[in-house]
């Protein structure tokens, strides 16, 4: 069963890293979206996506307390999101920002189906923080498999194919085929083996919308937990959307992201394990701060780059891995902890609501991460192109690009810390 639930990070992980990477120098730099208008065409889906996210959680309460599953949301999900993928990076030579914003809506519509669930899944899954810990850090290990895999063979695939239209058609078709694949195993591995909660919301959609969205106010560890998420969720996805920028402009190598993003997450591979100890020993909170500091120094060393470009990089995206894998497991470990604590309060389960509110959050702090190094690259000058075409770029660009890969990220993540000085849940839910 854990190996059948980790199998899903492998669509999650997927979907998370490789848009995130690939899809704003797309827009600008394949397509010739101007920046400003490139951040538009991400974020839009997004925020959709963000009011969309509790209602697909209060139909999964629903569907769960009515048939004990919620398989039927994750199958839809897990078939219709990796062919809406595909078209997302098939746009006609008119409007073709149009084109990308309509099918990445759709796109992470259907991403919304699977995720929501399979966020509320180990809640019902396992009782035991212990099991749930183990649980999330199987996911997580497989999430930065994932990542490696689809997020940084992604560009490897597309400049293997000649890159250009063509070279990112391939990729989507070969990331789509992977991410379909371990979205369906899940489904097939955790059909049946949930336990459906007896206290589980009732009422009609709309209400149990509203609540998911009211436990933010009634349920402290839960909006703390969420906020500190969000803010770090953020700064990890402004860090991504700059790296192919950073390795084209700051580097002088454009196929750079592939190293770039492999000496990120092949670290977050070999210290899951340790994150997992670490957090049985000293708390699973402790965790989540150390690593958060480890992954914002890590950031703001990128600074290094606007006197010395180098290989040095490497080492400080590889430190930001590290920090980067206890920064997804340990929120991922607390957050069945505070659906607890908030069934405690609130007399019934809303797991999948509350879900759905992190799912959309999560999705808006996705979003918002490239949009806002656009509108950083448009503020100091960015001329986009089409792949045909070559530009000359202000004196402004690098210094832009460096920045939004290292202070404004760290500094999030440092407002993250701030945040998490609050996080409480009381200990007979836990225990």
């Amino acid at each position: 069963m854990i190996a059948g639930y980790g199998a899903g990070s492998i669509g999650t992980g997927g979907f998370a890293a490789l848009p995130g990477l690939v899809l704003a120098y797309y827009l600008t730099d394949t397509l010739g979206v101007a920046a400003g208008v490139a951040s538009l065409v991400l974020v839009v889906p997004k925020i959709w996506d963000v009011l969309l996210g509790p209602l697909v959680g209060a139909l999964s309460d629903r569907r769960s307390a009515r048939t004990g599953s919620r398989s039927a949301g994750m199958i839809f999900g897990a078939l219709a999101m990796p062919v809406l993928f595909v078209l997302t990076f098939t746009p006609p030579p008119v409007s073709p920002a149009w084109w990308v914003l309509v099918f990445f809506l759709l796109c992470a519509t259907a991403y919304s189906f699977f995720q929501v669930p399979y966020i509320a899944l180990p809640t019902e899954l396992y009782s035991e923080p212990k099991a749930r810990t183990k649980l999330v850090s199987v996911r997580i290990a497989v999430l930065a498999a994932a990542i490696l895999l689809v997020g940084g063979g992604g560009p490897a695939v597309r400049d293997a194919a000649g890159g250009g239209p063509r070279g990112y058609l391939v990729m989507a078709v070969a990331a789509a085929t992977v991410m379909c694949v371990g979205m369906v195993l899940t489904v097939w591995g955790t059909h049946g083996r949930s336990v459906a909660r007896a206290d589980a919301a009732a009422g009609d959609v709309w209400s149990q919308y509203r609540e998911g969205l009211g436990a933010l106010r009634s349920t402290p560890s839960f909006r703390i937990l969420l906020g500190v998420f969000v803010v770090q969720a953020l700064a990890v996805a402004i860090l991504l959307a700059g790296a192919q920028y950073l390795a084209t402009y700051v580097l002088g190598n454009e196929a750079a992201l592939t190293g770039l993003f492999a000496a990120v997450v092949g670290p977050a591979l070999v210290v899951m394990p340790l994150w997992y100890r670490f957090g049985l020993r000293y708390g699973r909170t402790r965790g989540f701060r150390v690593s958060s500091w480890v992954f914002a120094c890590a950031a703001l060393s990128f600074v290094g780059a606007l006197w010395s470009p180098g290989a040095w990089v490497y080492l400080s995206a590889a430190l930001a891995g590290i920090g980067y894998a206890g920064m997804q497991a340990f929120p991922l470990a607390l957050l069945p902890d505070t659906i607890e604590h908030d069934a405690a309060l609130s007399g019934r389960s809303r797991a999948g609501a509350l879900s759905g509110v992190w799912t959309a959050a999560e999705t808006g702090g996705q979003a918002l991460g490239p949009a806002i190094f656009l509108l950083v690259l448009a503020g100091v000058g960015f001329r986009s192109s089409t792949d045909d075409d070559t530009v000359l770029q202000p004196d402004s660009v690098v210094p832009g690009i460096v920045l939004g890969c290292s202070i404004v990220p760290a500094a999030l993540v440092v407002l993250g810390i701030a945040l998490l000085r609050g996080f409480r849940v009381p200990q007979q839910v836990v225990a």
